[in-house]
C-alpha cells in the first residue's frame, strides 16, 4: 500500500512525527504487525523463501530480515545495553541507506543461501524480545520511530506477496499460494461518471496523527471541473482493448511505452495467459479462468494511460482521487480480508473500490508537495531522493493491510512497472 533499487522499490516514506507528539504505540499493535509478518509465510517452504525471479523484487526471507534489521538500527541500537544479534546483518539487510553504511547487492539477495531461514526466524526472536521490554517500560521518545517501522512492516507485507507472486509465475506449475475459493459468478455494475466540482481544495494529511512525510504539507489545490469513473476498469472491458489491437496501436500510447510494449512483447497484462480457451489469469491461487467482471491488474501506467486514451478518457490526477476518496464509503478489500485477489464492483449510487483492490494509477508525477523538507539523518532517505522519474497510485490493494491506507497515502512506482497490485481506475475532464 506505493516499491521499493535504484527507484523506491520499497515505497519506505518517512514521518512527520517528532518525538514531542502523542503516540499511539502500544505492544499489542507491534505484536500484532509482527505476526501477521510471519503468518503471511506460514505456507512457504524453504526453497520459496529464498526464490528472487528479478533484480526489482526481493525473497521473503529477505524481507522477514530486513524488517527485524529496521528495528534493530533505528531503534534498538539508540538504546542502553541491546546487543546487536550478528555483526554483519547490518551489511546483508540494509536495503538504501547510504547514511547507514554499505550493503549488499539487491540484486543478489537471492544467493543469501545463509542465514538459513531458522536463524532468520531466531533473529526476529531477539529483536522482538529487546523490542518488547522497550515497550512494556512506556512511552519513549523513540515512540515515533517505532510507529514508521510497522508501517514499514506493513509496506514488506504487500511487498512479500507481489514478489512471491511474480517468483511463482516464473514456474511452469503455476503453483498457488493459497486456496481459491469457489469462482465468482458476479457481473460488474455498469460503468458510470461521477462528478467532481470546480474550485479550490485542500489536500494532503493533516498536520496531527501518523502520515509519511510525502503527504504534507497539506496544501490547496485548484480543480477543473471532471468526472471519475464509478469503478475500476474490469477484465472483460480490458479484453475489449486487446482484441480492438490496442497493443499494436502507436497512436493510443506514450512514445517511451510503446517502445517498453515492443522491446518486452507486451500482449497483456503480466499475469495473463492465453490458451486454446481463451485467456487464464495467474494469481496468488494459481491459474484460473479470466474473471471478466473483476477488475484487470498488474498494468503498467502506460498500459493504463494507453486504455484510457483508446476509452476516450484519461488518467485522474492523484488530487481528483484524494478529493473523491474524501466521500467514498462502502465495503473495502484489504489484507485482513484474506480474499487474495481483487473483487467485483459492488453496485453503488458513489464511487467504489477507491480504497482497497487495487492501487490505481494516477497521472500525478511524484514530486514533493510545495513546502516539502525530508527528515535529516538516515530516515530522510526514505522519500526525498526518490522523487524522479515516478508516478503516484492511491488506494492501496486487497494486499494492503487496512490500518496502513487513508486517502493522501502516496504510493509511487515507475511507468514501466507491471508487477505490483494495480489498476486503472478513468476520468474526464468537464
Amino acid at each position: 500500500m506505493g516499491n521499493p533499487i535504484g527507484y523506491a522499490r520499497e515505497r519506505m516514506l518517512a514521518s512527520n512525527s517528532s518525538p514531542d507528539q502523542p503516540s499511539a504505540m502500544d505492544l499489542g499493535r507491534y505484536r500484532e504487525v509482527r505476526a501477521l509478518t510471519e503468518k503471511l509465510v506460514a505456507p512457504l517452504s524453504a526453497e520459496d523463501m529464498q526464490l528472487q525471479s528479478m533484480p526489482e523484487a526481493s525473497p521473503a526471507k529477505w524481507h522477514l530480515a530486513h524488517t527485524s534489521w529496521y528495528f534493530e538500527t533505528f531503534v534498538l541500537a539508540q538504546t542502553a545495553g541491546y546487543q546487536v544479534f550478528h555483526p554483519r546483518y547490518g551489511y546483508l539487510f540494509n536495503s538504501y541507506y547510504e547514511a547507514v553504511g554499505e550493503r549488499h547487492a539487491r540484486p543478489k539477495r537471492g544467493l543469501l543461501s545463509r542465514p538459513s531461514v531458522a536463524e532468520v526466524l531466531e533473529y526476529r526472536r531477539h529483536v522482538d524480545a529487546a523490542m518488547e521490554r522497550l515497550l512494556a517500560a512506556g512511552p519513549s521518545p523513540l515512540d515515533p520511530v517505532i510507529e514508521l517501522g510497522l508501517h514499514h512492516e506493513q509496506q514488506h507485507q504487500e511487498l512479500l506477496l507481489t514478489d512471491l507472486l511474480h517468483a511463482f509465475s516464473q514456474n511452469p506449475l503455476c503453483p498457488a499460494y493459497a486456496t481459491a475459493g469457489e469462482a465468482g459468478t458476479a457481473v460488474a455494475p455498469a460503468h458510470r461518471w461521477l462528478e467532481l466540482a470546480e474550485g479550490v481544495f485542500e489536500v494532503g494529511a493533516p498536520a496531527d496523527g501518523f502520515a509519511f512525510d510525502n503527504e504534507r504539507p497539506r496544501h490547496k489545490v485548484y480543480l477543473q471541473p471532471c468526472a471519475l469513473g464509478s469503478r475500476l476498469v474490469s477484465c472483460g472491458e480490458y479484453l475489449a482493448f486487446i482484441e480492438d489491437g490496442g497493443y499494436r496501436r502507436p497512436e493510443l500510447w506514450l512514445s517511451e511505452g510503446y517502445e517498453h510494449a515492443q522491446r518486452g512483447n507486451w500482449q497483456a497484462p503480466l499475469y495473463w495467459q492465453r490458451t486454446e480457451q481463451g485467456f487464464m489469469n495467474f494469481g496468488l491461487h494459481g491459474l484460473q479462468p479470466l474473471d471478466a467482471a473483476a477488475p484487470v491488474a498488474s498494468v503498467s501506467l502506460f498500459e493504463a494511460d494507453a486504455y484510457a486514451r483508446w476509452a476516450g478518457a484519461r488518467l485522474p490526477t492523484e488530487h481528483e482521487w484524494e478529493l473523491a476518496a474524501r466521500q467514498a464509503a462502502g465495503p473495502a478489500n484489504h489484507l485482513e480480508d484474506g480474499k487474495l485477489s481483487a473483487g467485483v464492483a459492488a453496485a453503488a449510487s458513489g464511487v467504489t473500490q477507491l480504497f482497497g483492490d487495487l492501487w490505481e494509477w494516477t497521472s500525478s508525477s511524484y514530486a514533493p508537495y510545495p513546502g516539502y523538507v525530508p527528515l535529516a539523518g538516515a530516515l530522510g532517505e526514505y522519500n526525498g531522493k526518490f522523487m524522479c522519474n515516478q508516478y503516484v497510485l492511491r488506494g492501496g490493494s486487497f494486499a494492503t493491510p487496512r490500518s496502513h491506507i487513508r486517502p493522501s497515502y502516496r504510493n509511487f512506482f515507475p511507468a514501466a512497472a507491471r508487477w505490483q497490485f494495480t489498476g486503472i481506475r478513468l476520468a474526464k475532464s468537464r
